[in-house]
C-alpha cells in the first residue's frame, strides 16, 4: 500500500473526527490514517487510488486537495 497525503481544511478536532469517520467507513480497505491537524494534512495508507480516498474526503464537506504520495 502506498501513503497518500492530502491537505484538508481542518479547524478543530471536530473535523479531524469527521475525516476518520468518512475514512473509517472504507473498512480494511484503509490500513492507517495520520491526521495532523497543525499542518492540516491527512495521510492515509491505503490500496485504494488517491482519486477514491480524494472523493471519499470530500463527504466531509471540506476542502480537500492531494499532495501526492510519501516516501
Amino acid at each position: 500500500p502506498k501513503v497518500h497525503e492530502f491537505k484538508v481544511e481542518m479547524t478543530c478536532g471536530g473535523c479531524a473526527s469527521a475525516v476518520e469517520r468518512v475514512l473509517g467507513k472504507l473498512g480494511d480497505k484503509v490500513e492507517k490514517v495520520n491526521i495532523n491537524l497543525d499542518e492540516r494534512t491527512v495521510a492515509v495508507t491505503s490500496n485504494l487510488s488517491s482519486d477514491e480516498l480524494q472523493e471519499q474526503l470530500r463527504k466531509t464537506g471540506k476542502g480537500v486537495s492531494y499532495v501526492g504520495v510519501k516516501k
